[in-house]
């Protein structure tokens, strides 16, 4: 079973991270699952902390681990977010050698490449993987990046046929609709709305998110709403703080940050 499809172990603690949701990733009780879904549970929680500025703890706590691809990924990720990219690209690029195949490899080993402005690299090491949709969305997102909508909306509709209404593809839908513009507005926002509005999934993360939904629909007023109420989580959240500038960056939210 797909540990993170709806039936799987870890469904709750993967949507808590791409929620934006940091604090209940570290807070999960993972004492309950089977040995398998053990280290893919802690990445998460390591990636979550990271997100959250505690790379320079996360590097330490990992040191005595990266034997393992999969934390090994994680201390390249943590030095990137403490501006070692140098040495990060290089502890990737050794690891997509060696651990290729590695699901968590090609995920961390992605975001690295492409915050280093290997995009190139990037996808040839996202291309390895094998259903996973923490891969299809950085393809996605990197395409953007590249002003490749049109292989952005190809990643995203192939994912569409077998990920069904995947919280991941309903993401990475919603990033390709701000770019494409038009009624697709309207529908990112409607995704953007729910996550943010609903107490179980509301982030500031999400919230920024249907503030930016907002401004493209001419809804300033709303969008200053969602707005103050992301900086009341957080009043030095950048994000909330570069919007009202900025919305046109948006998809490229979550994708070269260390986490």
């Amino acid at each position: 079973m797909d540990p993170y499809s709806a039936e799987g172990e870890l469904i709750n603690i993967h949507n808590f991270f791409h929620q934006g949701q940091y604090q209940e990733v570290i807070d999960f009780d993972i004492t309950s699952l089977s040995p398998e879904n053990e280290v893919p549970a802690r990445v998460l929680i390591q990636r979550a902390r990271i997100a959250l500025g505690q790379a320079e703890d996360v590097l330490a706590d990992v040191q005595d681990e990266t034997s393992e691809p999969e934390f090994a990924a994680v201390a390249a990720l943590a030095q990137l977010a403490l501006g070692q990219t140098e040495d990060a690209v290089q502890a990737i690029e050794e690891l997509a050698q060696t651990a290729g195949d590695n699901q968590t490899v090609q995920v961390l080993g992605g975001i690295v490449l492409q915050a280093a402005d290997k995009s190139d690299e990037a996808l040839a090491l996202l291309s390895k993987h094998s259903g996973s949709l923490d891969a299809i969305t950085l393809i996605t997102q990197i395409h953007l990046q590249q002003n490749r909508t049109d292989l952005a909306v190809k990643e995203v509709t192939a994912a569409r046929r077998w990920a069904q209404d995947s919280l991941l593809v309903n993401l990475a839908e919603s990033w390709v609709g701000l770019r494409v513009g038009g009624e697709k507005y309207q529908q990112a926002f409607y995704v953007f709305e729910e996550l943010a509005q609903a107490p179980a999934t509301s982030s500031i993360v999400t919230l920024v998110s249907q503030a930016v939904c907002e401004l493209h629909l001419g809804r300033v007023e709303e969008a200053q709403s969602a707005l103050e109420q992301a900086m009341q989580k957080q009043p030095d959240y950048a994000d909330a703080i570069a919007e009202p500038s900025g919305p046109n960056n948006h998809y490229r939210q979550g994708c070269y940050r260390a986490y």
